[in-house]
């Protein structure tokens, strides 16, 4: 399963290989490190890349003028973007925003505001490509580190409409980015579809009236009750998106699959949200077609033409006790005319969470919030080099759950000693006759997973804690002689060149 590169040292040549750093050492040396980074993701540099030559190597790396974080990132976005245009069907790009918290490292000096202006650090904007029907990660299409400047308390509408550093740019910005590199590869199959997908951040209509005017197509929830006309044939009924919507009968239902939510304090004016179990939720559907018309008070640039919408509303049924039901006023540009096409648009924005786990794994998978680096032209490429990384630990959790793995033999999925340690370690004796779905469910108990207590699959974090804890036992099984490899594949090299 070509996924599983990830599992062995051509994860480097396969996502940086061809990174524009200037010069061949470079790109080979990037490549060896980005090998041996992934199998130890979260762990400190130091200890990711093994050795005191291999980590000088890394920090020489990163002080190159040519190693940035967009040269890092290049070959990456080029590879996701080549894989976006060959799907024959649809594409979602999940586009969101993350806060980087880089306030304890004092020295870095040109950072932006996060929260509530008192911390540091950097509003990560993240474009990522799934497959819209198997939720398969095809990578990374786009990131963006943006410092967010300081303003004046009193500045006015028209200033800030002009000023370039807004932070309501990124979504046009990545959108325009992940088009224009698709753009360059090879031209679509007849029956792709690219879509961009924005949660509440999204939704201005400067943002909506960008993707109109680019001909691209989305689905964006809508956090504003905007003015509309109703209906897309005339403007003679007006009213308000929100009031409208909710006013109109269900026509149809169908489940929802909502993932478990841990506990958020109050925050950036925000309330604190609870904890929430994962849950199959019952939702009911309605849709209109609507036109969104221009605000009063442009905010952004954008036209002053209405924008010929649907609106698609998905509410939970008989919510369980203590739980805020599920609401979503989606707003789609693709046609919507039917129960089926509504509950396709509800099924797109549902994969929407994967971003989630994705900024999860940034922080927590692969701690892209711990370099201990003193300027930031050198901590940026090495955030780009984990930011890599936590994809591959996103698409291993999406591997472990498909069902053609139930019979599929293991060693086609990872080198063979990797089984071999395994079925060892879970007292099975040597075992090579694993299927994949034993393997991973063997990988997820060595992190800790419960299943008949937890009754679900595993997640990525206990997947990647038991990769950790497999990779040293198979590091201790190749140097003690109890296991040896064909090849040197799949090994970490030593050869890190300066």
């Amino acid at each position: 399963m070509a996924g599983m590169q990830a599992l062995e040292t051509n994860f480097g040549a396969a996502h940086f290989g061809k990174a524009p750093l200037g010069d061949v050492r470079r790109v080979r040396c990037l490549v060896l490190l980005a090998g041996r980074m992934v199998l130890r993701p979260g762990q400190s540099l130091p200890v990711q890349v093994q050795d005191k030559a291999a980590y000088q190597a890394l920090l020489g790396l990163v002080r190159r003028p040519e190693v940035t974080h967009a040269t890092v990132l290049q070959t990456h976005l080029d590879r996701t973007c080549a894989l976006v245009r060959a799907h024959a069907r649809t594409v979602l790009i999940i586009h969101d925003t993350t806060e980087l918290d880089l306030t304890s490292h004092k020295s870095l000096e040109h950072l932006g505001q996060i929260g509530t202006g008192k911390g540091k650090g950097y509003e990560c904007h993240n474009s990522l490509a799934i497959d819209a029907d198997t939720g398969e990660i095809l990578g990374l299409a786009n990131q963006i580190l943006h410092c967010r400047p300081v303003v004046p308390k009193d500045e006015g509408v028209a200033a800030k409409r002009k000023r370039e550093t807004r932070e309501s740019l990124l979504w046009i910005k990545g959108c325009a980015a992940v088009h224009a590199r698709c753009a360059a590869q090879a031209p679509a199959a007849t029956a792709h579809l690219e879509v961009d997908v924005f949660d509440r951040g999204g939704d201005t209509f400067e943002n909506l009236d960008a993707e109109h005017a680019c001909g691209r197509s989305y689905v964006c929830r809508s956090t504003h009750n905007r003015r509309i006309y109703v209906g897309h044939d005339h403007q003679a009924t007006e009213g308000l998106l929100h009031d409208h919507v909710r006013s109109l009968p269900e026509v149809g239902r169908h489940l929802v699959e909502l993932p478990a939510r841990e506990a958020k304090p109050a925050h950036n004016g925000k309330p604190a949200q609870p904890a929430q179990s994962a849950r199959q939720a019952t939702v009911a559907v309605s849709f209109a077609a609507v036109q969104l018309r221009p605000p009063h008070v442009k905010r952004g640039k954008h036209g002053n033409a209405p924008l010929k919408v649907w609106v698609v509303r998905a509410w939970e049924i008989a919510a369980p006790a203590g739980v805020e039901p599920l609401e979503w006023l989606l707003l789609p540009n693709v046609s919507v005319q039917t129960l089926a096409e509504a509950q396709k648009i509800v099924g797109w924005y549902e994969r929407r969470w994967t971003v989630e786990d994705y900024h999860k794994g940034q922080k927590t998978g692969c701690g892209v919030e711990k370099p201990q680096f003193t300027k930031e032209e050198r901590l940026e490429p090495v955030i780009a080099l984990l930011s890599v990384i936590a994809v591959w630990l996103l698409h291993l959790r999406w591997l472990s759950r498909q069902e053609g793995l139930k019979d599929c033999p293991a060693v086609e999925v990872v080198p063979e000693v990797y089984v071999a340690v395994l079925s060892a370690s879970q007292g099975q004796g040597r075992r090579l006759d694993m299927t994949a779905a034993e393997f991973f469910l063997g990988l997820a108990r060595l992190g800790g997973y419960d299943y008949p207590r937890k009754g679900r699959p595993p997640g990525w974090l206990v997947l990647w804690r038991g990769w950790g804890q497999l990779q040293s036992r198979v590091q201790y099984a190749l140097a003690s002689g109890h296991e040896t490899l064909p090849t040197t594949e799949g090994v970490p090299q030593k050869d890190v060149p300066p």
